[in-house]
């Protein structure tokens, strides 16, 4: 339940920024052009706060849906115009206005972005340091030569001082059909050496929930004891008669010596049962263990329900490092990040109609709730860099062609700037028709995807 409130509060108060911004936007450049705004509405439907201020008498509205949002402007097609105001209606400005208008809530929503960005940037992110455990046999990274104790430094000359800033950089050049990359690495003694990644496997068309899976990297770990820190209640180990502050000796006759050992002889085998010896407090003791298959990232594994044992200190300072810059360069990284967004969103969004990307790879509301309350939980700068996400991803759908949307009312623009007259109402009738059924199916696949994550 609380990770649910959670959820939810995040998720409201991120929409309640990003539409308020977006329309904003719109608000301003109305304004600036003189257009005059006769409601500014944050959510649709019945309003849960209104108040009417300034010279132009702009009724200020939260409503009661908080997906959405809009600027209801003076126009001559809503309803009748007084002579004395036919100036200040949005539809008598030329079309380069119009489009100004239009143009500002996606442009606002991608400053937006460069702002957060900035700002998580000089509050710092705590994330993995970029340690190769080790490759995969055969995969990409085990052909570049990859081995463990590898740090990534740079992709295609661009530093990485995270595992999540790697793996961006693998999937936008992956998608971008780069081919192969050279990756720029810290071997264990020190020398720095360059490795040319062939990153074409990396695909969005599949199902698999880690698009650079493929790629073969190990994420490096340290080698912990196998000694068992907790159990998962009504969990196959808990079934089997695993205890916390076990020792795990052989399982089907293969001595273990490690953590990292233990967890991949379980999940080599999903589904099959096989024998473990362990030490506890009562001495030795010999356990039929069947681990449960479970779906990871396109692969089937199988997972029994046991934590590891503590990781030492040193070892997460090892693994851990915290991203930060002052003021003047975080605004450099911010308007970097961004761009790095922008354009992997557009090859995704690209993918998508072409088919290069599965339909699968499709969020809706659930599941950014979700990414909501995680950021949130884990602090402010990753819940900053989750606003920035979604920022970027508004603006750039907003700039989709299609009717309804700013980019079907910039494209109506475009035309009438080349025939010299506006598209005709029936046009704009019959895009809106069609606009508002195509939303509603991307909607409603966006929202099956997310229930089908919730049940799987």
């Amino acid at each position: 339940m609380g990770d649910f409130v959670t959820s939810l509060l995040a998720f409201i108060v991120a929409i309640g920024i990003l539409v308020t911004v977006h329309e904003y936007g719109h608000y301003w450049v109305a304004r600036r052009c003189g257009v005059r705004v006769l409601r500014f509405s944050v959510g649709f439907g019945k309003a849960l706060w209104s108040r009417t201020l300034g010279q132009d008498r702009t009724e200020w509205v939260v409503a009661a849906l908080p997906l959405g949002g809009y600027v209801k402007m003076l126009d001559e097609r809503e309803g009748t115009v007084d002579a004395s105001e036919r100036h200040r209606a949005f539809n008598t400005q030329p079309v380069s206005r119009r489009a100004a208008i239009v143009a500002a809530g996606p442009a606002v929503n991608i400053l937006l972005a460069v702002v957060v960005y900035g700002a998580m940037f000089m509050i710092g992110v705590q994330g993995a340091v970029p340690l190769v455990g080790g490759a995969e046999p055969e995969s990409p990274a085990a052909v570049a030569g990859f081995e463990r104790g590898d740090r990534i430094v740079a992709v295609m000359g661009k530093p990485t001082p995270s595992w999540s800033e790697a793996r961006l950089a693998f999937l936008d050049h992956g998608l971008g059909g780069a081919g192969t990359v050279p990756v720029t690495v810290e071997r264990e003694d020190g020398g720095q050496v360059t490795r040319r990644l062939p990153v074409d496997s990396v695909s969005l068309r599949d199902e698999a929930a880690d698009p650079v899976r493929r790629l073969g990297f190990e994420q490096w770990l340290p080698e912990l004891p196998a000694v068992v820190r907790e159990v998962v209640p009504d969990s196959p180990a808990a079934e089997a008669g695993l205890r916390a502050g076990d020792r795990i000796l052989r399982a089907d006759g293969q001595s273990i010596e490690g953590w990292r050992q233990w967890v991949e002889f379980v999940s080599a085998r999903p589904g099959e049962t096989f024998p473990v010896t362990v030490r506890g407090e009562s001495g030795e003791r010999q356990l039929q263990v069947t681990p449960e298959a479970e779906d990871v990232g396109g692969q089937t594994i199988g997972r029994i329900g046991v934590y590891a044992p503590p990781l030492p200190e040193a070892e997460r300072e090892r693994m851990l490092t915290t991203v930060r810059y002052g003021p003047v360069e975080a605004v450099g990284q911010g308007i970097g990040k961004t761009w790095d967004i922008t354009t992997l969103t557009v090859r995704v969004l690209v993918g998508l109609v072409t088919g290069e990307a599965a339909l699968s790879n499709l969020s809706g509301p659930i599941s950014i709730a979700q990414y909501a309350g995680q950021s949130a939980q884990i602090g402010l700068a990753t819940f900053l860099g989750f606003i920035g996400l979604i920022s970027v991803s508004i603006g750039l759908l907003n700039l989709l062609p299609i009717p309804v949307l700013d980019g079907g009312h910039l494209l109506y623009y475009a035309i009438e700037a080349v025939k010299g007259s506006p598209v005709s109402e029936r046009v704009q009738m019959a895009g809106q028709q069609v606009g508002i059924a195509l939303l509603f199916a991307i909607m409603g696949l966006a929202i099956y995807n997310d229930v089908l994550r919730l049940v799987q």
